[in-house]
């Protein structure tokens, strides 16, 4: 959905001068501006892929270690991904897309979407009424975005 009015304030953010090393409080401007801000994000993350933690996440989200591990594992295992899915959070997604950048899953409404950059997974959900098409978009311009930057 390219021009998507729920993705304008993320494509004015990521084009603006952000410091080139950002801080933790901007991290979690950068994480709500440019996904809880398009109402197609429900629960955000971003992990560390060096030390396997969260750098910070939206609020009320938590990931454990096992899980932080199944995101980390997904990208070097796309195959297995694809025939059985991803485990998270007591539900089985459907891999919709499964390569060694992103992972997309989807169980009825309820949808995951993960996207590897050199230093982070930027990892997303959606529910029942919010547009699948525009949390991808979203995580995946963040996830160039941090790319760019050589993250």
């Amino acid at each position: 959905m390219p021009g998507s009015p729920s993705l304008k304030p993320l494509t004015r953010l990521l084009e603006s001068s952000l410091p080139e090393k950002l801080k933790l409080g901007e991290y979690q401007d950068l994480l709500t501006q440019a996904l809880i801000a398009t109402n197609h994000v429900q629960d955000c993350a971003i992990i560390d892929v060096k030390h396997h933690s969260t750098i910070l996440a939206s609020r009320g989200f938590r990931l454990d270690a096992e899980e932080i591990q199944a995101f980390l594992n997904a990208f070097t295992q796309a195959d297995v991904i694809r025939e059985y899915g991803l485990l998270f959070k007591n539900i089985n997604y459907i891999c919709v897309r499964a390569d060694r950048n992103s992972i997309y899953g989807k169980n009825n409404n309820e949808g995951l979407v993960l996207v590897k950059t050199e230093m982070y997974i930027i990892c997303a959900t959606y529910t029942r009424g919010m547009y699948p098409s525009v949390c991808v978009e979203a995580v995946e311009k963040l996830g160039d975005y941090f790319k760019s930057k050589g993250k």
